[in-house]
């Protein structure tokens, strides 16, 4: 295999190692609008496998983070439900860098600008690992999905469509 190039710190890969989370970084070439199917590709694994980071409001313009499957869609109306909102929808991506700290297409779960609550798709628990973004356009990181709970304190919801 070849050396692998280096990548920068970011605030995500600064939150992982400052909680001492094992984790491997996959650098790949970005394509603008070409989501979680390029990143996929790129890195040579399954697209179930890699977990997108959407950043979503309720109804009071709360935000909130989604993890997902990269090929999987989110049910907004199944995920307001479980969680007890009565309309939740995606942030606009100025608002969402505003929450986070974080372009669109580099959104990170960890370390973000604003502390929020998580919610993670059940089955991406059951992976044996996940490859989800290090806070960087072009920039994954592999991680035991295992993490997510202790350290986001993600709850677990059933809300993926295909």
């Amino acid at each position: 295999m070849a050396k692998k190039e280096h990548v920068s710190e970011t605030p995500a890969t600064a939150f992982l190692r400052q909680h001492k989370v094992a984790f491997t970084e996959h650098p790949y070439a970005y394509e603008e609008h070409g989501g979680t199917a390029v990143s996929a590709r790129e890195l040579g694994v399954d697209e179930h496998h890699v977990v997108k980071t959407l950043i979503m409001q309720d109804e009071a313009a709360k935000p909130l983070v989604v993890l997902m499957h990269g090929d999987r869609k989110v049910s907004t109306k199944e995920l307001a439900r479980q969680v007890g909102c009565k309309r939740i929808e995606p942030c606009a991506p100025e608002v969402a860098n505003r929450h986070t700290g974080f372009l669109i297409g580099g959104t990170s779960p960890f370390g973000t600008r604003k502390k929020m609550p998580v919610y993670v798709e059940q089955s991406i628990l059951a992976l044996p690992k996940i490859y989800i973004n290090g806070g960087r356009r072009g920039f994954l990181v592999g991680i035991d999905p295992a993490v997510l709970a202790p350290l986001l304190g993600a709850q677990p919801v059933v809300v993926g469509l295909a």
